[in-house]
């Protein structure tokens, strides 16, 4: 009968030292590890507090401590696999330093970006990672947070101009790779759907383009580029306003992979075949490029290393006295995936 009085309430510190008979400060500085409390109190107080069910005060223990172990994180949308991979990885060495993880969804949107970003602050994180919304074109939020003294790393989707730190693919190689790809395969115009220009990652895929193209001495056309939105529906609005000019492209390399599977939908009903009509390259190597046909030739962005390494930064960031780090800026390999979408030679 006594073990459910405990249970009738709450259970506290207050409680465990009386079940113990021991000061209440005690059984604080052993859950807490404190070197003065031996080895043989420390695990008397732990299987206490585990039988009487007692739940930490994270809260309290936030404001005693001056951290809540807690980590922010801003992805733009859970329905991308990307994203769901990249926290998989931020996740795995959050929790192996002690700290939880809380995501929020921006939807793509500037507003809720900057809501997540006051949610964190009223949830008192101690750290912040970032892959920046596309519809965000104004950057003082990010500063706001930096200049309040809290850590924040960006991830994928950075801006170069703010010098918050960051992990990014090396998205001019990929640009260049996908594009150097699909001329080896013979193919000689060549198209792409780029995505929003203000956005960093994008802008440097379409330079790579750019540069494949010149290397192998191919004119630049300013038709064959349209700027898409990185959907579906903008593959395939892209796709039909490509193929309609006097001179369509052979081949199309796409800014990420939902913008390469609008391509090769609106190719399917256009009646082009693929790859023999027509060349498809995307960008991401998201779940469903091998699942496809024709499947899909992409570039993977090494998605858990990159969370590893996000989470890695802010890390250095909490453990630092003076919030530097050594190394501003991390850049990944893009590492091909070659599937069906792009061999038009065998």
């Amino acid at each position: 009968m006594q073990t459910f009085a405990y249970l009738s309430h709450k259970v506290t510190i207050a409680d465990i030292a009386r079940k113990l008979s021991i000061a209440p400060a005690t059984v604080s500085r052993a859950l807490n590890g404190h070197p003065a409390i031996s080895e043989k109190t420390r695990k008397l107080v732990e299987k206490t507090a585990r039988k009487l069910q007692y739940k930490r005060n994270n809260i309290a223990s936030s404001l005693r401590s001056g951290k809540s172990n807690l980590i922010g994180v801003i992805i733009p949308s859970a329905e991308i696999n990307f994203f769901g991979s990249v926290v998989h990885g931020i996740e795995k060495l959050a929790n192996e330093k002690g700290y939880n993880v809380l995501i929020y969804q921006s939807n793509e949107s500037n507003e809720q970006e900057r809501k997540g970003l006051e949610t964190f602050l009223h949830a008192r994180v101690d750290g912040i990672l970032v892959s920046i919304a596309k519809d965000t074109t104004e950057y003082d939020h990010f500063l706001d947070i930096r200049e309040q003294g809290i850590p924040i790393v960006f991830f994928d989707r950075a801006k170069e101009e703010l010098d918050i730190p960051a992990v990014v693919v090396d998205d001019f190689k990929g640009g260049y790779a996908a594009t150097e790809e699909l001329l080896k395969q013979g193919y000689k115009r060549i198209a792409h759907i780029s995505g929003p220009a203000h956005m960093d990652v994008f802008k440097k895929r379409l330079q790579g383009y750019q540069a494949a193209l010149k290397a192998h001495k191919i004119h630049f056309d300013l038709q064959l580029v349209v700027e898409g939105y990185v959907s579906i529906g903008s593959g395939q609005q892209a796709t039909e306003q490509l193929m309609r000019l006097p001179e369509p492209p052979d081949a199309i390399f796409a800014v990420e992979d939902f913008t390469a599977l609008g391509v090769l939908k609106q190719l399917k009903a256009m009646g082009k075949k693929v790859p023999q009509d027509i060349g498809v390259v995307g960008f991401a190597n998201e779940m469903f490029g091998e699942h496809i046909t024709p499947s899909l030739t992409t570039f993977d962005q090494q998605t858990v290393t990159m969370g590893k390494e996000a989470t890695d930064l802010l890390l250095q960031l909490l453990d630092s006295s003076s919030k530097t780090i050594a190394q501003q800026k991390i850049m990944l390999e893009p590492i091909p995936v070659i599937r069906e979408s792009s061999q038009r030679k065998k």
